[in-house]
């Protein structure tokens, strides 16, 4: 209870942050700014949205990272321009992405394998192989709309390498970390299923996840 408290105060000053942003923008009427910050506030909303709605439980330290990363993703690195002050923030934001996204990608095959509804049951490696493949098509997919933002409404989210006005460099090596980090994710996801006894901190993850919504895991 005591880390699920931290948990919520930490979200709670990263949304009032967001919340005084937005307030300076309106009033310096920076129109742009304020929308994205209200936008982000929304979605830090979402896994209140989830547990009330959907009866979906996420573990609260999943829920603080996800919400650490759209906070650095889109209020640093967007806002307050983090992706041009520092070259490495894109790379390590992708990376933490496919982190992220490998996770999602194990946890929606993973209720798959568990639902009786669904009369299929999948190997580990294929579970870990569908979790690679899920954040590494998520991560072409975000690329896409940025090239897609760039190109129709003139703004600049590939962040342009020196050298390579045309952003490839930026798109190849954003992917190329997000495989990483997906990669390391999938063999994890893999060890849990064949070794459940291991406890990293992924597997802790799942079994939070597991133990707060027993009624997606019925098999």
């Amino acid at each position: 209870m005591r880390i699920r408290t931290t948990h919520q105060r930490i979200t709670l000053v990263l949304q009032l942050i967001l919340l005084l942003e937005a307030v300076l923008a309106i009033w310096n009427q920076r129109w742009f700014t304020a929308f994205l910050s209200g936008m982000i506030i929304l979605i830090t909303l979402l896994p209140l949205v989830f547990e009330r709605r959907f009866r979906i439980h996420i573990p609260p330290d999943l829920q603080l990272a996800a919400i650490c990363f759209v906070f650095a993703s889109l209020f640093l690195g967007e806002i307050r321009d983090y992706y041009t002050r520092f070259w490495w923030w894109d790379m390590a934001l992708h990376t933490l992405s496919g982190f992220l996204l490998g996770i999602v990608g194990f946890l929606l095959v993973h209720i798959m394998n568990e639902i009786d509804d669904i009369h299929v049951h999948m190997k580990p490696g294929f579970v870990a192989f569908f979790a690679f493949m899920f954040a590494l098509g998520m991560g072409a997919l975000w690329e896409i709309f940025e090239f897609a933002m760039d190109s129709l409404l003139g703004m600049n989210m590939q962040k342009p390498m020196l050298g390579d006005p045309s952003g490839l460099t930026d798109t190849m090596w954003d992917l190329i970390v997000d495989a990483v980090g997906a990669l390391v994710i999938s063999i994890l996801g893999w060890r849990y299923l064949k070794n459940p006894g291991q406890k990293s901190l992924l597997e802790r993850w799942i079994d939070a996840f597991v133990a707060r919504n027993p009624q997606l895991f019925r098999r």
